[in-house]
């Protein structure tokens, strides 16, 4: 079976390559209905990260937030039509202390190995997690980026003590939004207060108790535990604020990504005892119980759907560019590529 594979070979430049697909072997082959657009493709696409590794990483198929229909399955685990969400961590071994994603034999897709950006989509069934037939598939698209917040909150859930009275978290961004409100929906009895730096995106999050600018903190305020989900320049000011006002013994969850290495304040965390622990990507039971929460939360999907900034029909090179320049000019959200022949 011959597949069409959309490889970005340079910055801002994409081609097609064609490769045969075994179709008896023990992958399922899955056709890409939806796919999402996350920084990381975008960091790609523009050429940001470092020139030796876009040499080492380039030509590669993009993407690794994305859902579709099974074309076949050899293990009938599932069946032609079904809907799935694609889990992109590739795990090639076990360990009873580290997970699949924190494993560094692990590749993942659109980083380590081609993502979803293809016509038809060779990968294990144990990828594969199954999704509700009428769910938004817009939405659905970007369960990888869900599962990373459910992930962290639940390894939080692990972490740190009993009391919860008051979760902070800092970031109005897409992240900081998923966070925040999956802190809600695991933790009702929780007081979620959202940090940030734009009114306008602070509007959007209803569901949590208190918003507030990050240049207006409320007189005496202090919190239990706190997520991070800044990332970039602004982690530090966000560290640091965190690491000010948070009560002693509390948990820091860091979520957002940088760059370039982040100073941190350690001689407060010495002195107030505090928890700093660090989440990435995620893994089958964390996709797996994000499903579930969907299942038993559906007005999740319509919170959710507030994230969506543009949905783009792509049927070719040409129109995968130009859901990605749409990207580079949004101000929230994400942008979802429909796949249609």
């Amino acid at each position: 079976m011959i597949n069409t594979v959309y490889r970005l070979v340079a910055p801002r430049r994409f081609e097609v390559a064609f490769e045969d697909i075994e179709l008896f072997g023990d992958e399922a082959i899955v056709r890409p209905t939806n796919l999402s657009i996350c920084n990381a493709d975008m960091r790609y696409y523009l050429g940001t990260r470092d020139a030796k590794v876009l040499a080492e990483k380039l030509p590669m198929a993009l993407i690794h937030e994305g859902i579709g229909e099974v074309v076949f399955d050899p293990t009938e685990t599932f069946k032609a039509g079904d809907l799935v969400v694609m889990v992109p961590n590739s795990p090639s071994e076990e360990d009873e202390c580290i997970a699949e994603n924190y494993l560094r034999s692990s590749k993942f897709c659109g980083s380590s190995m081609d993502g979803f950006l293809q016509e038809f989509v060779p990968i294990s069934p144990k990828r594969l997690v199954r999704l509700p037939d009428d769910i938004d598939r817009n939405v659905a698209a970007f369960t990888e980026i869900v599962s990373v917040s459910v992930h962290a909150i639940d390894r939080f859930d692990k972490i740190a003590h009993k009391n919860r009275d008051t979760i902070a978290v800092w970031g109005d961004g897409n992240l900081g939004y998923i966070t925040s409100l999956f802190l809600k929906y695991t933790f009702p009895e929780s007081k979620i207060v959202v940090f940030g730096t734009v009114n306008e995106k602070l509007a959007d999050f209803t569901f949590a108790d208190e918003t507030h600018l990050v240049n207006e903190v409320p007189e005496g305020f202090t919190m239990d535990h706190a997520f991070e989900c800044v990332g970039g320049n602004g982690s530090p000011i966000a560290i640091e604020q965190i690491i000010g006002l948070i009560k002693p013994e509390a948990t820091i969850s860091i979520l957002g990504v940088s760059e370039y290495p982040v100073p941190i304040n350690t001689r407060m965390i010495l002195e107030k005892g505090i928890r700093v622990f660090g989440s990435s990507r995620s893994g089958v039971k964390d996709f797996q119980r994000t499903v579930d929460m969907y299942v038993k939360h559906p007005e999740i999907i319509d919170y959710l759907g507030n994230l969506v900034s543009s949905v783009n029909v792509v049927r070719r090179t040409a129109d995968i560019k130009e859901a990605f320049e749409k990207d580079t000019k949004k101000a929230f959200g994400k942008t979802i590529m429909k796949w249609e022949e």
